[in-house]
């Protein structure tokens, strides 16, 4: 679809929520919710799956009245989990799949709620969070790769799952850092009415069970030892840099690597070889952490 088209529908849809509030104020705040929460695109179908995911075990698993879908490509005894984001699935993983290959690894991946052919309509991070533990419990990854939202749910991982993780290094590429900034954005495209946003609002409370203001990536970080290497891309256009930096800032034992032209899909030879070189070779603790930046060109 067009840019232009794409505009005029969000503003059309605003504009309907936003009339629709002034008579069914509670109806209007469960449509934006539902427009908020449920990924627009990111399905898979079993009989047209990528090439990549073909190669791949998969397996279909029930938690929490959901079914969701893994995927392994068996190699050693060393593992790594890889978390997609938003509108997105396992298959987004094909180019840095080859690269993992080359160590011989076991590579494991899932579709995040709502997404590839995981079941459900809703995406919450809490809720993947939970669908990662599993990962984590059954396969012991010693590393985790995670992009976008994937990004930001592998930090709240990290942080509110210290007792059964097993991960050992973190890359983050592009992630947003507060749930505040994506509401913003959110409410920006759509032009939603201010009493709108704030009921949207209180039915995330409800579901994250925490206010959306105090869900913060930065603040998941700063409770998190584990040696990271986070990736964002000075023009990113759909996370803003400055959301890599707050995290940046918070997490101490990261890398900092600033990107250009890479946008915000994070695809990129020497960002693979620095993210394999971070998991597979020299002391993660002796690069340049403390959140200093480096700079790669893309």
């Amino acid at each position: 679809m067009p840019v232009i088209l794409k505009f005029i529908l969000a503003k059309l849809v605003g504009l309907y929520v936003n009339i629709l509030s002034l008579f069914a104020p509670k109806k209007a705040a469960r449509l934006a919710y539902r427009f908020f929460t449920q990924p627009r695109s990111g399905k898979l179908m079993h009989n047209n799956l990528p090439g990549i995911l073909r190669e791949a075990q998969t397996e279909t698993v029930t938690i929490d009245d959901t079914a969701f879908q893994t995927y392994v490509w068996p190699g050693n005894a060393t593992t790594v989990l890889l978390v997609h984001g938003w509108e997105s699935n396992a298959g987004r993983w094909k180019l840095l799949i080859s690269y993992l290959k080359k160590a011989g690894c076991t590579i494991i991946a899932l579709d995040a709620p709502a997404h590839g052919l995981t079941a459900g309509e809703e995406f919450n991070i809490p809720h993947y969070a939970v669908f990662i533990d599993y990962m984590v419990q059954r396969y012991k990854p010693q590393f985790m790769v995670g992009h976008s939202i994937g990004g930001a749910t592998a930090l709240y991982y990290q942080s509110h799952y210290p007792t059964t993780t097993t991960i050992k290094k973190m890359v983050v590429l592009g992630a947003p850092c507060d749930l505040r900034t994506v509401i913003n954005n959110f409410r920006n495209t759509l032009w939603l009415a201010p009493w709108v946003v704030q009921s949207m609002k209180q039915l995330l409370t409800d579901s994250y069970k925490v206010n959306p203001d105090d869900f913060c990536g930065d603040m998941f970080a700063t409770k998190i030892c584990t040696p990271g290497l986070l990736i964002h891309d000075k023009k990113d256009p759909t996370v803003a840099y400055k959301e890599g930096v707050k995290i940046a800032k918070s997490w101490p034992s990261a890398r900092f690597i600033t990107t250009k032209g890479l946008g915000h899909s994070m695809h990129n030879a020497a960002m693979y070889e620095e993210i394999y070189d971070f998991l597979f070779g020299h002391d993660p603790m002796a690069l340049n952490a403390g959140g200093e930046a480096g700079t790669m060109a893309g």
